[in-house]
């Protein structure tokens, strides 16, 4: 067994590696780039190297400075993670000629799985069926058109390289065609560094199950059971599950044997995932999509029903030794389900956020897992992907293990940033969820209805956050109570008024008297609505009539941000907020709808432009986002190039409204 080994990967799978490491008694080596400087995965690791700057390219995507580390530690084995280097046939390479083993499976089939194209031709010599489409390698913007043309929309264009979702593009008519194509390439060069396409029939009542397998090198291959994963944005997985409500019992002995065919045919060693469509209204009906050679980010809810480690038997099968169990040893015992939480704000379409975590609750109990890096202090960037942890819940029945995940997400709230909590358990509770009935397009069905926040109470806001906290009193011993503006006078305390906003939301006006400590508030709008409320470090508790919320609170700079059942609101001055708001969309602004680089630029001052032109293409986390004119004018201003990086609500250009125009402003 290994007495070292590297873990070339960051956040929770970097996490997640070092426990199993730590628990199988191997020293753990963390790697980190600028950007993640006191990570909680650089202080849980034996030893951590610093790699690079920022940027992936530079640092974790880097073959030969993090073989550097791996020597500088006596590293004997890089475990790769997911994403990143985890299935880079040259990484993987460059490992065994210098003398380190590749904790994944062999070169070769990382090379045959790893192109889509290949992958496809591949599985069908061994009989595994496929989505009917088209992949001669390297076509041009000619050849995929006319392969989208005589496939039939809608079309899907995917990424030969690569896999999460990066590049894949719905075309559903002819018109958008091209546009999708240059949007696709971009991302996948971006993400992969290939911008090689194929083109297959979209299936669109459809649901994505996968089939997890183990192989050693003694060329041993079983399966593990299925995971549905159907529940997907943008074609990213969200909430995924073990066993799939789907499929029966010869259902999954059929795609299981399927996927060790596949798994064979390329001698596959190690853990991997073979990833099916099925038609929803004929379950019995599957194609081959693709193979991810690497672990998967929901292996988790594998090994909640199962009992394995898959960590612990990556690395055993690296070290050379044999599969502990055979097919017939395998059996699934209860239902898990897992969420996804993101860094993204899914009121604004899901755009990725930025922030440093000032609070953290995380969820414990029966049948509660958490895969996580965060730690308060967690500074979460734009350099990466949005994916901050996954909340996991197991239970006998589906049933109780999807309540036991709603209550979980409940008691999750990241306070300093903005996520996907609320959203996620909106999603849960939908139910066609509820009974089972997932496809990949539920999600942008439902649209507002899991994305609309609730309306203001979570006690009002716990009356402003007690107006900010009493305005953040001045610490220490007061020596003169007349100048504390707090509503203090002789005999009762005077009722103050504070108008403060939640991002998105209309002010809000409370009335309230005392100290952050201990106060009363009502609302300001006329309508009396007293209650009591007391603050003890982080938590606020809130009294109505014979009702008693708890909040965590948190005061940072001139904001405050408050959670309970998982929500997560931050309050601010209103007079802040409108400050910095000055100039909105209809007025012809154009700002940054979150932090990130902006990758082409469609438009230059003094075009003619109508409300909806693409004017330039900013990509965060790995995501692509067209930013639009927002009325139709003439572009006045455009205070950005390629390459450059901006701020969340950074204005990025202006479109001057046609009634505006200098030509029109005579008399």
């Amino acid at each position: 067994m290994f007495e070292t080994v590297l873990v070339a990967n960051r956040g929770e799978i970097a996490v997640r590696v070092i426990r199993t490491l730590r628990e199988m008694g191997i020293r753990s080596v963390a790697v980190y780039s600028d950007a993640d400087a006191g990570a909680l995965h650089t202080r849980l690791a034996d030893v951590a190297v610093h790699i690079g700057p920022a940027p992936a390219a530079q640092s974790y995507l880097s073959v030969d400075r993090v073989l550097q580390a791996a020597a500088a530690t006596g590293a004997q084995a890089i475990h790769p993670g997911y994403g990143f280097l985890s299935e880079n046939v040259e990484f993987a390479r460059a490992c065994e000629k210098a003398g380190i083993v590749f904790i994944g499976p062999p070169v070769a089939a990382i090379e045959a799985m790893g192109d889509k194209i290949r992958a496809k031709q591949t599985v069908m010599a061994a009989g595994v069926p496929v989505v009917p489409g088209r992949s001669d390698p390297g076509m041009d913007d000619a050849a995929v058109a006319a392969a989208a043309v005589a496939v039939g929309f809608p079309v899907l264009l995917k990424p030969s390289a690569g896999g999460g979702g990066k590049g894949m593009r719905v075309v559903r008519d002819e018109d958008e065609l091209f546009a999708a194509i240059a949007s696709a390439r971009r991302e996948a060069l971006s993400s992969f560094g290939d911008d090689t396409l194929l083109v297959e029939r979209y299936v669109g009542n459809s649901r994505h199950i996968e089939v997890q397998v183990l192989g050693d090198s003694q060329g041993n291959v079983i399966h593990l059971g299925e995971r549905e994963c159907s529940l997907q944005r943008r074609h990213q997985k969200v909430i995924e599950e073990a066993p799939s409500p789907l499929l029966d019992t010869a259902g999954r002995a059929s795609m299981g044997r399927a996927a060790v065919e596949a798994a064979k045919a390329v001698g596959y060693s190690g853990a991997g995932t073979v990833e099916f469509i099925v038609d929803a209204d004929r379950p019995r009906d599957f194609f081959f999509l693709e193979m991810n050679t690497r672990l998967q980010v929901e292996h988790p809810v594998t090994e909640l029903i199962t009992g394995l480690d898959l960590v612990e038997q990556q690395i055993r099968i690296a070290a050379g030794a044999p599969l502990p169990v055979d097919q017939s040893d395998i059996s699934l015992d209860g239902h898990a389900i897992e969420a996804r939480l993101y860094a993204e704000d899914p009121a604004r379409g899901f755009l990725p956020q930025a922030g440093t975590v000032l609070g953290l609750v995380e969820p414990a109990g029966p049948g509660i897992r958490v895969d996580s890096s965060l730690a308060v202090g967690t500074v979460v960037g734009s350099d990466y992907d949005p994916m901050l942890a996954k909340v996991i819940a197991w239970a006998p029945t589906r049933e109780t293990a999807r309540a036991r995940l709603v209550g979980a997400l409940g008691h999750t709230a990241v306070l300093g940033v903005t996520t996907n909590a609320a959203f996620l358990r909106a999603l849960l509770s939908d139910p066609d969820v509820v009974a089972g009935k997932l496809d990949t397009g539920l999600i942008e069905r439902r649209g507002e209805q899991l994305t609309t926040a609730e309306p203001v109470p979570m006690t009002v806001y716990a009356a402003a956050a007690l107006a900010l906290l009493i305005e953040s009193e001045p610490a220490g011993p007061v020596v003169d109570r007349w100048d504390v503006p707090d509503g203090w006078r002789l005999g009762e305390p005077a009722w103050t008024v504070r108008r403060l906003q939640a991002a998105g939301e209309e002010p809000l006006e409370v009335r309230l008297r005392g100290r952050s400590t201990a106060a009363e508030f009502a609302l300001a709008d006329g309508g009396r609505v007293p209650a009591r409320a007391s603050r003890d470090g982080d938590r606020l508790t809130v009294t109505f009539g014979d009702q008693t919320t708890s909040y965590t609170v948190v005061h940072e700079g001139g904001t405050v941000w408050l959670a309970a059942d998982g929500r997560v609101v931050a309050l601010r001055e209103h007079e802040r907020l409108s400050s910095a708001a000055e100039g909105g969309a209809a007025d012809g602004v154009v700002t940054a709808p979150m932090p990130g680089t902006v990758t082409v630029v469609q438009a230059a001052v003094g075009d003619e432009v109508v409300a909806g032109t693409p004017l330039l293409v900013v990509e965060a986390m790995k995501m692509e986002h067209v930013l639009t004119a927002p009325v139709t004018g003439t572009v006045t201003e455009l205070g950005v190039t390629a390459g450059r990086t901006v701020a969340l609500d950074e204005r990025v250009a202006l479109v001057t409204p046609a009634a505006a125009a200098p030509e029109q402003q005579e008399n």
